[in-house]
């Protein structure tokens, strides 16, 4: 276990008589247990210096402040941090003043990564990246005590915490991580050291931020740059701009696809709608029939990604087959049944054109009466109008009304009506608040809606008001 001995050592090199164990980190006061390393830092919205009280009040066995604070606690400033101060006391918890919260965050759970002999696969690209974690996950736990970063803790801050949960048990880690700019998942693979790395996809996900594709698969390739000679990239053969990835990095190379050029692949695909997918497997000599619970058939790829590691880790066909059937991986996407005998496809986290094209097509596999409510797609930047007219024309195949919210997806709106849906099946609101409006009691049993839309436009709350009529 992490010990306050283990902070000051990954902090200053110099390691005092210590053992008091740290429980795990946080950066709210709120998710504070006892024996914790609370980080204050100082956000956009709150100021964590001022909830250091709270996190002593619940047992924080240590604070990182980068502010001078007045508290009852000791505080040891990590820049006249010295072995022969005889009036340092560790019988009490304490705050240590560094100069930077989040540096030192990293730079603590760097420094814990490297004193455990856990392997740990990273994992990143556009769309997918949650799922395949989450089955990876149940596919590597059929053999090894495996950890996982849990919700969105997938970022600069986020993947740390995570590794301050890592304990000498525990023998993989599966790790998400998020790309908002150039060099952020370098950082990343230098804090948390990956030996496998997995490429879902290159899409136009935060595009805003990141400039252009080219530069987002520029900063995904980040991961298997990364990689050792001794590690494996686990690339998208299928994806144009995730295969030619084998070329910058010097670790053994797995493709996965549709391709039977690629070294894992799949066919005879059957899309089963919420009852999962059938397929058939193909590696080296070897050939598997495999039906497994995950909804819509874009998932074989995140079969398939699961699979590979499983592999590459050593696992026998049995154990990843079981993984693969553990089944309750399909994280973003839940079915509700209105009391008029509808049917909600409830895929409201986030949307960018790939995962709603995803959720379309998944759609088209279902029996019913079709329709769907689809919102604004943020963070596209110069790919916003290209992104939400592929997804207009790709609705107008697939449903018989189409409901849009935002002004971003009025796009989606005029190209739907271009490509042949007709006018009066269209209908677009400006609000959440209008879009129920516009649907409540118009659904009856045999109709089938995806609601789909970026999480800022909180259209989940569509999904309450539909499940809750009467």
């Amino acid at each position: 276990m992490l010990t306050v001995a283990d902070i000051f050592e990954a902090l200053t090199n110099k390691r005092p008589i210590a053992p008091q164990i740290i429980s795990e980190a946080a950066v709210d006061s709120r998710q504070i247990i006892p024996a914790a390393l609370f980080v204050a830092m100082e956000g956009e919205q709150q100021d964590g210096h001022n909830y250091i009280e709270d996190a002593f009040k619940k047992g924080a066995q240590a604070v990182l402040i980068e502010k001078d604070v007045e508290i009852k606690n000791p505080v040891i400033d990590i820049n006249n941090f010295s072995l022969s101060e005889t009036n340092i006391s560790f019988d009490q918890p304490i705050a240590i003043r560094v100069n930077n919260s989040l540096e030192a965050l990293q730079k603590i759970a760097a420094f814990w990564r490297s004193k455990l002999s856990i392997r740990v696969i990273g994992i990143t690209g556009s769309v997918g990246k949650s799922t395949t974690k989450e089955l990876v996950s149940e596919v590597l736990s059929q053999k090894f005590s495996t950890l996982k970063n849990t919700g969105n803790l997938n970022n600069e801050i986020g993947l740390p915490l995570t590794i301050l949960k890592m304990t000498e048990s525990h023998q993989r880690a599966v790790l998400e991580m998020g790309f908002y700019v150039p060099g952020e998942i370098k950082l990343l693979c230098e804090i948390a050291n990956p030996m496998v790395g997995v490429i879902t996809n290159i899409g136009t996900v935060h595009a805003e931020r990141a400039g252009s594709i080219e530069a987002i698969a520029k900063g995904k390739a980040e991961l298997i740059e990364y990689l050792p000679e001794n590690g494996t990239a686990i690339l998208n053969y299928d994806d144009s701009w995730v295969r030619p990835m084998a070329e910058k990095t010097k670790a053994k190379i797995l493709f996965y696809g549709l391709d039977p050029k690629a070294h894992l692949w799949a066919d005879q695909i059957e899309g089963l709608g919420l009852q999962g997918i059938r397929f058939c497997l193909h590696y080296k000599n070897e050939q598997l029939f495999i039906r497994v619970p995950l909804i819509g058939q874009h998932s074989v790829h995140t079969a398939l990604r699961a699979t590979a590691v499983g592999l590459v880790e050593g696992l026998s066909w049995q154990e990843i087959i079981n993984g693969l059937q553990q089944g309750q991986t399909q994280l973003r996407l839940a079915a509700v049944t209105t009391p008029s005998g509808a049917l909600i496809l409830d895929d409201t986290y986030n949307a960018s054109p790939d995962s709603v094209m995803a959720a379309l097509n998944l759609l088209d596999e279902l029996q019913g009466d079709k329709s769907a409510v689809l919102g604004d797609m943020l963070e596209l930047g110069l790919y916003e109008k290209q992104g939400h007219e592929m997804v207009g024309v790709r609705a107008a195949q697939v449903v018989k009304r189409l409901i849009t919210v935002g002004e971003r997806a009025k796009i989606i709106a005029q190209a739907a009506k271009r490509s042949g849906l007709p006018g009066k099946a269209i209908t677009s609101v400006d609000s959440v608040d209008e879009a129920i409006q516009v649907l409540q009691g118009t659904f009856k049993k045999n109709d089938v809606v995806l609601v789909k839309g970026s999480h800022g436009l909180h259209m989940e709350q569509i999904v309450y008001a539909l499940e809750e009529e009467k």
